[in-house]
């Protein structure tokens, strides 16, 4: 592992302790045959995360080869799992940045970036809440409900044409209080520049995170969404459904039927604060 990055070692590791030393940490390493890993496997699966679960395969043949070099194991099980496993999805990935380190000098690089408000508070909530950018851009004052503390978006708004509801963290309150003295009286959110009677243009941000010295191959807006995937998974531990369903992807329940848009909602309104959070703790580390 010395070789290997900080985010690889956590996610690695994470892995190891949740999905395979429960039920295979105290077995002969010899005696583990393919389809007691296969059983492991296909219950990772069964929770809806197959990335993972080939990344436990991978992760596990590591394992076995290991042992066969050091002569406690003669053969490899994971090996004979090809083709076994339900295939990965094949998705646009965006760029993104997964290490606790760089999201930490992105974090400093917002606090510390010399642009409008306006921006300032998109790109912080563009973290916080990891919607889509046309979701974030297009926020109307008359969606928040201080009172819940929640975005409440219409389902003619959404990808998906269905509502949709942001639990709001105790920091994301707090930037959209502090811009709120300065655009509260308009319908956006994040105005534009030039008039207040349209959104923030769909470059704002990505403008901005050129102006900070990211590359399009770094970092875009999109990608704090993939940031928030993988880190609420693999470091958080969070539901795979319970992050689905926060992304705004289709989610259906166990009888096939979508999600209202108050599913989970407290489990949701915990993670999203746990988020909120776990960024607070990088940039204190």
């Amino acid at each position: 592992m010395k070789e290997k990055s900080d985010s690889y070692r956590v996610r690695t590791l994470r892995i190891l302790e949740k999905d395979l030393f429960p039920p295979l940490g105290n077995r002969p390493v010899s005696q583990i045959k393919a389809p007691e890993l296969l059983a492991v496997l296909r219950k990772i699966e069964g929770r809806g995360s197959v990335d993972i679960a080939h990344r436990a395969k991978q992760c596990s043949g590591l394992i076995f080869r290991y042992a066969i070099a050091t002569g406690r194991a003669e053969s490899d099980p994971s090996r004979e799992l090809t083709g076994a496993l339900i295939p990965k999805r094949r998705t646009k990935h965006h760029a993104s940045i997964n290490d606790p380190k760089q999201i930490d000098e992105l974090l400093r690089a917002i606090d510390s970036y010399q642009g409008t408000i306006v921006v300032n508070a998109a790109l912080k909530i563009s973290i916080l809440l990891f919607q889509r950018p046309g979701e974030i851009r297009n926020m109307e004052w008359s969606e928040i409900n201080w009172k819940e503390s929640r975005w409440e978006l219409p389902g003619a708004k959404m990808k998906m044409g269905l509502d949709h509801i942001v639990p709001l963290s105790k920091q994301a309150v707090l930037v959209l209080e502090e811009l709120h003295m300065h655009t509260g009286r308009g319908r956006y959110v994040f105005p534009s520049a030039r008039g207040a009677s349209r959104p923030l243009s769909e470059n704002g941000v990505r403008t901005a995170l050129r102006t900070m010295g990211y590359t399009n191959e770094q970092i875009t807006p999109h990608g704090f969404r993939a940031m928030a995937r993988t880190l609420l998974d693999e470091v958080l531990g969070c539901r795979v459904d319970w992050i689905e369903h926060q992304l705004a992807h289709a989610v259906k329940d166990s009888n096939g039927r979508a999600y209202n848009r108050t599913a989970h909602l407290e489990g949701r309104r915990e993670m999203m604060q746990g988020w909120a959070d776990y960024l607070d703790t990088i940039k204190l580390d």
